[in-house]
């Protein structure tokens, strides 16, 4: 379980991102996090694995404060934090299979990791995630020859080879076409329901939020100001998240085009 309380992030000589965020995220819930560009969703989900420091406030992950772990018990702690990035942050130079078994750092050590000398149910594992995601025949391909659909599939099974017990998502779809868009957020759905795993996806299409998860959260300008159902995502609900906007006028199309602002944040 997750428990975030009065969570602040000032950043120097800029805006507040975040202003006194609560949020708590259940076992086994997959949680979307939605709003406009600077809204804070991208800093939310980084303060929770303190890829980004927050200023003020707690971090309970698992009866955990993160916010008070030494760097040691950090990296002990993020292993059982999987994280998925929009720009896929993989090694273009190197294997699908090398990059997927980055995951394991946390476990092995640096060393042992760029020696690629990982335990054999380790790397057992991680060709079962591969088949899973559809990549078994790439796995000696380098990741600078894959599509985007292709490398965010990796990104996946690197972030479930860790094992972990919460994934973070960061905009996975923002910069595939709408049909690889829905693979990608069904499949990380499927996972995350297999696994039992809780996860909170900051995703800037309203409809892949409705269509794929249980809660939707809306933040604007660094605050909370929705957090409900995706059926009672509403008119007054998208105005409160989004601002002012004819949210009917795309209802035939099934594409609120306003909605989709903000694939920055």
């Amino acid at each position: 379980m997750v428990k975030i309380h009065g969570l602040i992030k000032e950043y120097p000589k800029g805006p507040q991102a975040l202003k006194g965020v609560d949020l708590t995220v259940g076992d086994g819930q997959i949680v979307a996090l939605i709003g406009p560009s600077g809204a804070g969703k991208s800093t939310l989900i980084r303060c929770i694995n303190r890829l980004i420091d927050p200023t003020e406030g707690s971090i309970e992950f698992n009866g955990t404060e993160m916010t008070s772990l030494s760097t040691r018990a950090l990296r002990t702690s993020r292993r059982t934090i999987g994280m998925i990035f929009q720009e896929y942050a993989l090694v273009e130079r190197l294997s699908v299979m090398e990059n997927v078994l980055s995951g394991q750092l946390g476990y092995v050590g640096f060393w042992k990791s760029a020696r690629r000398q990982f335990p054999q149910d380790v790397v057992e594992n991680a060709l079962k995630l591969l088949k899973r995601v559809g990549l078994s025949e790439y796995v000696d391909t380098r990741a600078d020859a894959l599509s985007g659909g292709q490398r965010q599939r990796v990104g996946i099974a690197r972030a479930l080879v860790q094992q972990p017990q919460l994934l973070l998502v960061d905009e996975p779809t923002a910069s595939l076409d709408p049909k690889t868009a829905r693979q990608i957020m069904r499949l990380i759905v499927e996972l995350v329901r297999e696994r039992s795993l809780s996860a909170i996806i900051n995703i800037h299409d309203v409809q892949l939020a409705k269509m794929f998860t249980e809660r939707i959260v809306g933040l604007r300008d660094g605050v909370i100001v929705y957090d409900g159902a995706p059926a009672d995502l509403d008119h007054a609900a998208l105005t409160a998240i989004y601002g002012e906007e004819d949210w009917e006028a795309d209802t035939d199309s099934g594409e609120p085009a306003a909605a989709e602002v903000g694939s920055g944040e």
